[in-house]
C-alpha cells in the first residue's frame, strides 16, 4: 500500500500515560492492528496546552453551543487557556499531511459529539463537543474523523477507514499538475465506490467534471474535493452496495455463462437478505474480473479499498 497514511490521533489511546489520573486508554485495534497500516500523530489537548499529569477532573458546562471548561472541584475556568492552545496546534497540523483524526470519546477536549455539558440548572445533557474537536473538525471540515469507541461498530469503522485511504488517493493526486484529464482519471476509477455511498452525489459530481475543461483547475479540484468526501462521509448500505454489485454484473453480459450468471445472482441476494457479508459477492466478481481480463473493473477502487487484512467487509 506504499507509504503509510498519516493520522492524528488522542495520545492516550496509544498507551500514554497522559489522562487526568496518570493513566491511559489504550486501544489495541488501533496500535496492534491498524496500526500496521497508518502512522500516529498523538495529540493530548490537556498536557500539551500546560496542564499537569495528574490533574483536577474537568467537564464542560453552559450553553452546549459554546460550552466552558472547568475542573469539577474548584471550578477553575481552563477554556481560554485550551481555545488558544487548539487554534495554534490546528494551524501546526496543517503541515502534517493527515488523512484522518481519531479522538477519545466522551472527553471534554476531544470527544465528538453527545459530550456531557452542565446546563445551567445544573443537570448534564449529552448534546456537547470537546474544544479541541470542534476547532479541528472546523479547521479540517474534509478530513474523515472518528470516536475509538464508533470504531468498535464494524460499520462504523469500515466507513471511516474507506474515507481516509480515499483521503490518501486523493492526496496522491493532488500531488501531480492539476488537470481535467487527471481528475477524468480519478473519477472514473472512483465511480462505483462512490455511487455505493450516493447516488445523488455521484450524478452531481459526473456534472462537475464533464464540465471540467472549462472551469479553473484550482477551483474545480477544490469542488471535486468538497463533493468526493462528502459523499464518503454517507455510509454505504446493503441496498446501495446491492446495485452496485449489479452494476459491476452487467459488465459481464457478454461473457458470462448462464450457471456463471445465476451464481452471481444468488449469491448478491443472499447478501441483500443478510445472509452472507459483501466480501462474498466481492470476491466472486473479482474472479471474474480477472478469468475476463476486465481492465476497466480491475481499476475500479470499490473492488479493493483497502486492505483485505482488516477484514472490514466481513460483517453481515
Amino acid at each position: 500500500m506504499g507509504e503509510k497514511i498519516r493520522l492524528g490521533i488522542s495520545s492516550c489511546l496509544l498507551g500514554e500515560n497522559v489522562r487526568y489520573d496518570g493513566g491511559h486508554k489504550l486501544d489495541r485495534f488501533l496500535t496492534d492492528t491498524f496500526g500496521q497500516y497508518v502512522e500516529y500523530v498523538p495529540v493530548c489537548p490537556e498536557v500539551e496546552c500546560g496542564m499537569d499529569i495528574p490533574r483536577e477532573v474537568m467537564h464542560l458546562e453552559g450553553d452546549p453551543e459554546s460550552p466552558r471548561l472547568v475542573t469539577s472541584r474548584t471550578h477553575r475556568d481552563y477554556t481560554d487557556q485550551m481555545v488558544q492552545w487548539a487554534r495554534k496546534r490546528v494551524k501546526q497540523l496543517q503541515n502534517e499531511d493527515l488523512c484522518g483524526f481519531i479522538f477519545k470519546s466522551k472527553s471534554p477536549s476531544s470527544g465528538m459529539e453527545r459530550v456531557k455539558v452542565i446546563n445551567k440548572k445544573g443537570m448534564p445533557v449529552k448534546k456537547g463537543r470537546g474544544l479541541f474537536a470542534g476547532i479541528f473538525m472546523a479547521h479540517f471540515p474534509r478530513i474523515p474523523v472518528e470516536e475509538e469507541g464508533r470504531l468498535h461498530d464494524p460499520k462504523q469503522r469500515e466507513n471511516f477507514i474507506e474515507g481516509i485511504f480515499a483521503m490518501r488517493r486523493w492526496r496522491a493526486l493532488l500531488a501531480q499538475k492539476k488537470t481535467a484529464g487527471k481528475l477524468v482519471g480519478f473519477h472514473t476509477r472512483e465511480k462505483l465506490l462512490i455511487r455505493s455511498h450516493s447516488e445523488k452525489n455521484y450524478t452531481a459530481m459526473g456534472k462537475l467534471v464533464a464540465k471540467g475543461k472549462g472551469v479553473p483547475a484550482e477551483k474545480l479540484f477544490n469542488e471535486y474535493e468538497s463533493m468526493f468526501m462528502g459523499a464518503l462521509k454517507l455510509r454505504a448500505t446493503t441496498k446501495k452496495n446491492t446495485h452496485v454489485l449489479m452494476h459491476v454484473m452487467g459488465h459481464f453480459k457478454k461473457q458470462l455463462a448462464e450457471d456463471e450468471k445465476q451464481e452471481i445472482l444468488d449469491i448478491t441476494e443472499q447478501y441483500r437478505e443478510g445472509y452472507v457479508p459483501l466480501i462474498v459477492p466481492l470476491t466472486l466478481l473479482n474472479h471474474y474480473v480477472r478469468k475476463y481480463d476486465q481492465t476497466y473493473l480491475n481499476n475500479q477502487t470499490y473492488l479493493n479499498p483497502h486492505p483485505i487484512a482488516l477484514q472490514l467487509r466481513n460483517h453481515v
